[in-house]
């Protein structure tokens, strides 16, 4: 798979991540007595700063966990898998930081993008914990979950919220390559449970 391919693919994994942010309560109401409850303000998406130094975390996550499944699986699926998550984040990271300077952004930390460091570290202890068939589902599920909730929110809420329209046609370019790894993940899943 091709690096930029990969890129556009962890550009919409930095957004799904972003979708679970807070939305803002900074919205005031009119007065309670005269106007109706004012419905809740929209969650702010995160700017496209945020979302750069979240593509960075989820790439560096991702591609630490496929590094560790290279090297402790015996299972050659796995760790084929690994590797290709290890090599395509990997490689994003450097493409992410060309466009986040391309597009004058500085990768800027949010909760997300600090939520995600977190829930990627406790991964990957949990991983390390781990060994043999225990190892290898705990990966590969995760992989499988991970890249499931990427496609979904990609449609239901991404693409549709995006404003930069390079970022918009970069989201839309990466649902065909996140569906070929969620694909291959369950293809690997289902040899897991059928041997």
């Amino acid at each position: 798979m091709e690096a930029k391919q990969v890129a556009i693919s962890m550009l919409a994994l930095a957004v799904l991540v972003a979708c679970g942010q807070k939305q803002d309560d900074a919205a005031a109401m009119a007065d309670h007595d005269t106007m109706p409850a004012a419905a809740p303000a929209p969650a702010a998406g995160p700017t496209d700063a945020q979302i750069a130094a979240i593509v960075v975390t989820a790439n560096s996550g991702d591609s630490a966990a496929g590094m560790l499944a290279k090297a402790k699986s015996t299972n050659p699926k796995i760790r084929a898998f690994g590797q290709s998550m290890a090599t395509d984040h990997g490689a994003v990271n450097g493409l992410a930081v060309s466009l986040a300077q391309k597009l004058n952004l500085t990768p800027e930390s949010s909760p997300t993008s600090e939520a995600l460091a977190q829930d990627s570290e406790q991964n990957l202890q949990k991983l390390q914990g781990l060994s043999g068939s225990a190892f290898d589902k705990a990966y590969i599920d995760h992989e499988v979950a991970l890249h499931q909730q990427v496609l979904d929110a990609l449609s239901s809420t991404l693409i549709p919220s995006a404003q930069n329209a390079e970022l918009k046609a970069l989201l839309e370019k990466g649902q065909p390559i996140f569906q070929g790894h969620l694909d291959m993940a369950k293809q690997v899943q289902s040899s897991l449970s059928g041997s």
